[in-house]
């Protein structure tokens, strides 16, 4: 057996291993995925960090004004990152027509979501905060079936839900959209076994002491939602998910765009391994399992892509060589047969693995209610499996090269930044 087949064996190995989990998960658990604890309302602070974003921040402002939430309980606290836009013009408009609504003007900008988000939880009155994008529009229940999953067990220091494409209008959208819902099941089912690694910032709920004392958001870290869970874990809280609600989240609707903010995700996952890597094993699920997990999610890809490359390079050569020599040797040394496609068990457990995959990744749509059944809904999925996947080695190329030359910055404070 030669490498390259070891190498495929083991792909294959972790395909199957990660399916079989999901799957094993999913049986018996699917009756309670979308169920929560049912909590109480109590008084929460809503840390909007802002940053140009004077086209939309009225709009977020309203919308969590309309939560269903009792108003005496909530308070909006918007810091403003030292916009050079209107938005602490049309955030004032809110603050002079609302009590619950107060900005808070960052004396610099510091180029990122932590350092606004930790001034307004320094600033907030209340024991929860909530955390929300300037682009994002949760659930009006989100908050009344979040918070009881804090208060059920003062060990969850945070709280995620779903997070969705809102108004997925042109392609690439409509491809994130799948992606997000995928994402959003699997979630759930990493949740299952106290394995969630990331409380994306479109929405998220904590508990104000946790965080003070495990020393507030990273500032340093291009995606501190996921280095902050990290940190929960390392110090023995654990992270949950509420598949019950949900958050829409606006998202790149150029390629370009949607390129630099993968490479600035994969940046800061980057970010967070180096600094966690010394507890690979240790405490508890995040070394045990997260870490490699995160690990593998990173790096297979570009191995695979390093693999093919190799494969591919190897047979055009000897193609190349063979084909040079039989013309110096007024012979055919090769025929249409050397580049026919051979069956082997090498390509029956590639295939294989590709279908059942696929097939799940479909059948997490359906669970998630986001099938869409028009005539294009099949192929939307098929390019994602087949295409938008495949970007992905190359994104973290790029994150790598740009990690390495140290010439990264959160240059994208929303999607049209």
């Amino acid at each position: 057996m030669s490498f390259v087949d070891v190498v495929f064996f083991i792909y294959v190995f972790i395909g199957l291993y990660m399916l079989s989990l999901y799957l094993f998960l999913y049986i018996p658990n699917r009756k309670v995925l979308f169920d929560y604890p049912q909590g109480k309302p109590e008084p929460v602070s809503i840390i909007m960090p802002c940053y140009n974003a004077g086209k939309n921040i009225g709009k977020a402002i309203e919308h969590l004004l309309s939560l269903n939430y009792p108003k005496g309980m909530l308070e909006i606290i918007v810091v403003d990152d030292k916009s050079q836009d209107d938005s602490v013009k049309v955030i004032n408009k809110y603050v002079s027509k609302y009590n619950n609504v107060r900005l808070i003007v960052n004396k610099r900008n510091s180029g990122g979501a932590a350092e606004p988000t930790n001034l307004g939880i320094a600033a907030a009155k209340y024991n929860y905060i909530a955390v929300a994008d300037d682009d994002s529009f949760p659930d009006k229940d989100a908050l009344l079936k979040m918070i009881g999953f804090l208060q059920s067990n003062k060990k969850v220091g945070g709280v995620t839900c779903a997070v969705l494409a809102q108004h997925p209008n042109n392609f690439i959208q409509r491809l994130q959209s799948i992606e997000y819902a995928i994402i959003a099941f699997n979630r759930k089912l990493f949740d299952l076994i106290d394995a969630v690694y990331v409380t994306p910032g479109p929405f998220a709920l904590y508990r104000k002491k946790t965080l003070i004392e495990i020393g507030l958001f990273d500032t340093n870290n291009l995606t501190q939602d996921i280095e902050i869970v990290w940190r929960m874990l390392s110090r023995g809280y654990v992270a949950r998910m509420c598949l019950a609600t949900h958050v829409k989240s606006e998202t790149p609707h150029k390629f370009s765009m949607w390129f630099k903010q993968r490479v600035r995700w994969n940046i800061g996952g980057l970010q967070t391994l180096i600094k966690y890597k010394s507890l690979l094993f240790r405490k508890g699920m995040l070394g045990a399992f997260i870490i490699p997990f995160f690990s593998i999610s990173l790096f297979i890809g570009l191995f695979g892509l390093g693999l093919f490359i190799y494969l591919m390079s190897k047979r055009f050569i000897v193609a190349y060589l063979s084909t040079k020599y039989s013309v110096y040797a007024s012979t055919a040394i090769l025929s249409l047969q050397d580049f026919t496609f051979s069956p082997s068990i090498l390509n029956f457990f590639g295939i294989a693995l590709f279908v059942l995959g696929s097939a799940f990744s479909i059948f997490g749509l359906s669970v998630m209610k986001q099938r869409d059944m028009r005539n294009d809904s099949f192929f939307n999925i098929g390019f994602y499996l087949v295409v938008y996947l495949a970007i992905y080695p190359f994104i973290m190329i790029t994150g790598l090269y740009k990690y390495w030359r140290r010439t990264y910055s959160w240059s994208t404070r929303n999607i049209n930044g």
